[in-house]
Order: C-alpha cells, then structure tokens, then sequence
C-alpha cells in the first residue's frame, strides 16, 4: 500500500492547470510544424503560421493560449494499491482547479447552475473521471476544455445495420456541420461502442492521446487514417477560412457493445487540444 497525501494531489493540479493554458503539448507542436510545410493554400499556410506565432508568444508572455482557458476535464487513473490521506481527493481536486485559476488569472467561465447561470467565479467544479488500475501510481491528465469546439461534439445512436461505412458517415457529418465553429485545424475524438455515456467518455478521453499515436488495432488504424484524409478534403481548413488542413489527427476509441446497438461518439477539440499528463 502506498499512501499518498491529498495537498500533493492539489498542487499538482493547480500547477497542471497553467501549464495546460500557457504551453502547447509536444504532439500539437510537431503537428503545426508539419501542417505548414504540407498545407496547400496560401491562405491556409498564412493562417497557421499566425496561429503559431500566438502560441508562441504565449508561452513566451505567460499570456493564456485563448481567451476561453476552458473547463477543467481531469482524468484520474489511480493504482488500486493508492491509499489517499489528507482529505477528500474529489475536494483536493477542486481545489487544485481553483487555485490554478484564481492564482493563475485565468478566465473563470464555469456557472453554478446550467440554467440560473451564476458564476462560480473560481472555474470550479471540475468534471472528474476516475478509473482504478493496477499498481501504487497516479496518473493525472488535465485536460481543459473550451466550448466553441464542445459545443460542436455529436452523440449518434447509429444502428448496429449501419456498420462501418455508417461510423465514418456520422464522424464526417459532425465535422462538416462543425465547420469554422471549432477552431479548425482540429483534433477529432471518437468512441465506438458501449452505451450513450461510455462512447462519449471514449471520444473525450482519445483527444488526450498523441496524434501521432494510432489505434493498436489495425481496422481501427486504418479507419483513423482514412477519416484524416476525407477530413482534410473537405476544404474546411485553417480557421475556417479554406485549406488542406481541416484536422491534426483522428483518435478513435472502442468498446464492446450490445446487440442491438452501436453508439458513436464524435467529440471535436480546438486547434490546440490542451492536456498536460504527470504522473505521481
């Protein structure tokens, strides 16, 4: 058993939290370096190295990397041979978010009710995901999430009949009706299987997984290049405004299903797709 004090929990987090506002993740660097060599419009070349060039003096400034600093999506893998002290991890957590956006001057965009709409004034609470893994770990992603690329994710309960050709339909039809709305160049989430609220567990999570990493599955792999490419000839492209490059990368996710149904998640991430990883 390995015990693990929960303030060691919330400083990590709060650390977390500026980082993910301020520096690009390596795998979105590489990305952006790749996209302008390959991008074939003018326009589209001018966009990303303005885009670029704002990620730079982000990190450079300490000035958020967009002005929407997002909600803060956090998943914990916690090794079941974790034992916490301290507090209640689920309060150390937000506690971590709140001072990493208060202390960080980060814009505070979360409101206590969905509909009374009052802010927290703090970005509080998070939205947690927790699993439990083998061994005496932590493994923490912050991943915070603005909403004009959310507001743009799909759920279709497609049926079991619809198969392949029907997942990559649905995942192209949100990308479409997504357009400019998303920030493009995008990275695109899916999760295949499961039920309603596991498929979009999926596609939330495979948008923290480096775009250079493909599916371990090969028909998966496959899949993941192909809607790429059909992704990036639809002429959406850099900020919206035309190009070859619509999206970064496609990460797909699956689980197993029932009979009767094949639940398709498509959750779409902004230009820079933020996340930071440590591990405790």
């Amino acid at each position: 058993m390995r015990i693990v004090q929960t303030p060691v929990i919330t400083e990590n987090i709060k650390e977390m939290c500026v980082e993910a506002n301020h520096y690009l993740s390596e795998d979105m660097k590489a990305a952006f370096s790749q996209a302008a060599e390959s991008e074939k419009t003018p326009l589209g070349r001018r966009i990303l190295n303005q885009l670029n060039e704002n990620l730079q003096i982000a990190a450079e400034d300490m000035i958020p990397i967009c002005q929407d600093t997002g909600m803060a999506v956090i998943f914990m893998e916690i090794g079941q041979e974790v034992h916490f002290e301290g507090g209640i991890l689920e309060d150390a957590v937000n506690e971590g978010v709140r001072q990493g956006y208060t202390e960080g001057f980060l814009r505070k965009s979360v409101v206590r009710d969905p509909l009374i709409r009052e802010n927290t004034k703090d970005n509080t609470p998070a939205v947690i995901h927790y699993e439990i893994v083998s061994g005496d770990q932590v493994k923490i992603t912050v991943a915070p999430k603005g909403f004009g690329s959310e507001n743009m994710s799909r759920i279709f309960m497609l049926k079991p009949a619809d198969g392949i050709e029907g997942v990559k339909e649905a995942v192209l039809t949100a990308v479409r009706e997504a357009g400019p709305n998303a920030c493009p160049p995008m990275v695109v989430g899916v999760g295949i299987g499961g039920t309603f609220e596991k498929c979009a567990w999926m596609a939330k999570k495979a948008l923290t997984r480096p775009i250079n990493e493909h599916s371990s599955i090969p028909y998966i792999r496959e899949m993941e290049e192909e809607l790429l490419d059909k992704i990036n000839m639809t002429g959406i492209g850099p900020g919206g405004l035309g190009g070859s490059t619509t999206a970064f990368g496609v990460n797909i996710n699956t689980y197993p299903t029932h009979i009767a149904g094949l639940p398709v998640a498509v959750n779409i991430c902004c230009h820079v797709n933020r996340h930071v990883i440590r591990i405790i």
